[in-house]
């Protein structure tokens, strides 16, 4: 979008305070200064090193390398969810053309909420905001992420670690915070199915109440008593500690004494999503539903696979898309896709535009893209196709029936904080003022 020109006499005063500005701060010892323009390549910067500190402006980033806490297995009906060395926050100008602005919902309609999983801890909050900008402004109302399952200290969600999630959540009354919670420690472990039997029967009989209990008083604590609480995600596979299959009667009994114990503390809301992989996997994911009176929503984690199945396939393959529907409607329970995206399939661009076209229509609660390599389409330069159509479909989305502005690619230079000057100040300078804050690197390796 071409900025408003101002008068020319206004207009010769911003750019000399703009140059004597970038001409002061380059005489700072350890300071660079350069010009970001759209489209260059991150060796245009001026050389440094380093990443720009991440404690810095709230502007574009480059997100360090994710390392999602939920590892699924290759197998099919389960994402191997190995992430890129370096996601990558944009795809290129060149790969990505700016979108149209997407269909607005009709008057007095409210756009479902959606969002992505970007990362676990205090940098997936940050980038929701980079994501929005990428989407043109669309409102992202929905927060997602993992406690840890390596610990029982870990599933209890320690403060610290969910402090970051709460404020953005208390930011605007219409956001979602959605919150995976392992149902056992050591989920991640090979763990054998008789001993997870065993630690299933001793959840059933309420040896582990105590730590949801904690997690619950937290949440309250924090602010988020309507927390979306998803526990043992992905419960019909073979990969968790928390899976269903050794023994489904016990794991339906812990479920029940984990929602019980969490819905006990006073000030809770919380709403508990119900969600198994798409398909059968070990085990028909119907065989471990716990029941109407502890289950709010229904899920469903459905990524593209396995290889050669064709969207029209996984919608009517037993245990898939539509059976999931049909089920969550005859319980009266809403739908939710917490975990969804690319897979075996590669850049799939028919899988992209077939699955949000499937959430508009069968409109969930909530969804969620999983949004790093191979899944992803902003942080995962390896879909560009996917990642165009995600982008044209979703661009300004706000639920609002205004329309939404063009997006921008984001700038994201390696070595520099871009500060924001405005539109217009950007236009004469030819980009983004470019600092170079991290100085103090240099000399420790000095």
């Amino acid at each position: 979008m071409t900025p408003q020109r101002r008068p020319r006499s206004t207009r010769i005063a911003f750019i000399a305070a703009g140059i004597v500005s970038s001409v002061a701060l380059a005489a700072v010892p350890g300071h660079t200064v350069g010009v970001v323009r759209d489209g260059e390549p991150p060796g245009a910067v001026p050389s440094a090193p380093a990443a720009a500190d991440p404690s810095g402006p709230a502007l574009p980033i480059v997100p360090d390398p994710v390392v999602p806490l939920p590892q699924a297995s290759a197998e099919p009906g389960k994402a191997a969810d190995t992430p890129a060395a370096t996601p990558v926050p944009a795809v290129s100008p060149a790969a990505t053309p700016g979108p149209s602005a997407s269909p607005s919902p009709a008057a007095g309609q409210k756009a479902p909420a959606f969002g992505a999983y970007l990362h676990y801890d205090a940098s997936g909050v940050k980038r929701i905001a980079e994501l929005s900008r990428w989407l043109g402004g669309a409102d992202l109302r929905v927060g997602h992420t993992y406690l840890g399952g390596g610990s029982w200290k870990d599933i209890e969600g320690t403060p610290d670690f969910l402090e970051d999630w709460a404020e953005w959540r208390k930011e605007k009354d219409d956001r979602m915070f959605v919150l995976n919670v392992p149902m056992l420690e050591r989920n991640e472990a090979g763990v054998g199915d008789p001993e997870v039997a065993r630690l299933l029967k001793q959840g059933a009989a309420g040896d582990f109440d105590e730590h949801f209990r904690v997690l619950a008083e937290r949440l309250v604590d924090l602010g988020v008593p309507d927390t979306v609480i998803v526990p043992g995600w992905e419960m019909n596979g073979t990969t968790y500690t928390h899976r269903c299959g050794p023994d489904p009667e016990s794991w339906k009994k812990y479920w029940n004494r984990i929602v019980t114990t969490m819905r006990s503390v006073p000030g809770q809301k919380f709403q508990f999503d119900f969600t198994p992989s798409r398909g059968r996997d070990a085990i028909p994911w119907t065989q471990c539903y716990p029941g109407d009176d502890v289950v709010d929503i229904i899920g469903m984690d459905s990524y593209d696979q396995p290889r050669g199945m064709s969207f029209d396939e996984q919608v009517k393959e037993p245990y898939g898309l539509q059976e999931h529907v049909d089920f969550a409607a005859a319980h009266k329970k809403p739908i939710s896709y917490p975990e969804w995206g690319l897979f075996r399939n590669g850049d799939n661009e028919e899988y992209m535009r077939r699955m949000l076209e499937w959430m508009d229509d069968k409109k969930p609660l909530y969804n969620t893209v999983t949004d790093y390599c191979p899944h992803g389409v902003w942080q995962c330069k390896d879909n560009p196709e996917s990642a165009a159509v995600y982008r044209k479909l979703l661009s300004g989305r706000d639920g609002t029936p205004t329309q939404p502005t063009q997006p921008t690619e984001p700038v994201t230079p390696p070595s520099c904080s871009p500060v924001d000057l405005g539109d217009w100040v950007e236009y004469w300078l030819g980009g983004k003022l470019c600092l170079k804050f991290d100085w103090w690197k240099e000399r420790q390796g000095s």
